[in-house]
């Protein structure tokens, strides 16, 4: 392996670590929001961190960049004007945030899995892997409803704590559970890979994270 290839493999590594990292703050950051007793701004603003994340960065990257700016400017003064009754139901912001999420990720997946679609995980093993092959087409189609189904598992499951349960079992779930289990279906994924497919259909964790991302999700339509 050259000089260069390597620098670039420890890039990639330290921007997943770094992914990752943030990640596992904000999921910590949100858990001690939600269950706060005695909600402030700053509960508020982790609530709604997310949001005006990708809120900015869609205007941000808008071909009418000026336009969404400033709806974008106008979005987050109406934000301002109802803090109080924002601070009064805070909670609900996580819990919207978290099963629209899940709600609109089951979708994604679940929609590619119709008549004449193509399912999404074989988009991604299409991406490593070219041409599938039939085994590896019938295994990409399971995978793609084992992810529809956990996504519209866990919705369920976030929505019927937050409504039975007390709030910090809710957040546990939502927000301390989220990344170890998405990360135990990928490691479960790539464990089934190595026991079902022939070697050369087998990618590795990396290579299905690079997938993903060079895919990227379907819209909606």
């Amino acid at each position: 392996m050259t000089s260069a290839a390597l620098a670039s493999k420890w890039v990639r590594g330290g921007q997943v670590a770094l992914g990752v990292g943030l990640g596992a703050a904000y999921s910590l950051i949100a858990h001690v929001a939600t269950v706060h007793p005695s909600p402030g701004f700053w509960q508020v603003l982790s609530a709604l961190f997310l949001v005006l994340v990708l809120a900015f960065s869609l205007a941000w990257r808008s071909p009418r960049r000026p336009r969404m700016l400033v709806l974008y400017a106008v979005g987050v003064a109406g934000l301002l004007a109802m803090g109080d009754w924002l601070q009064s139901h805070y909670q609900w912001l996580f819990f919207l945030e978290h099963v629209g999420m899940q709600t609109l990720l089951c979708l994604v997946f679940g929609r590619t899995l119709a008549a004449g679609q193509t399912p999404l995980v074989s988009h991604f093993a299409a991406a490593v892997h070219g041409v599938l092959s039939p085994h590896l087409q019938r295994y990409t189609r399971g995978v793609t409803w084992a992810w529809t189904l956990y996504f519209g598992a866990t919705a369920s499951v976030s929505a019927l704590l937050f409504s039975f349960a007390p709030i910090a079992w809710w957040s546990t779930f939502a927000n301390l559970l989220g990344m170890p289990l998405i990360a135990m279906m990928f490691v479960g994924d790539y464990v089934v890979r190595r026991c079902v497919l022939p070697p050369e259909d087998v990618a590795s964790l990396w290579q299905v994270v690079q997938a993903c991302r060079q895919v990227g999700m379907p819209p909606l339509r």
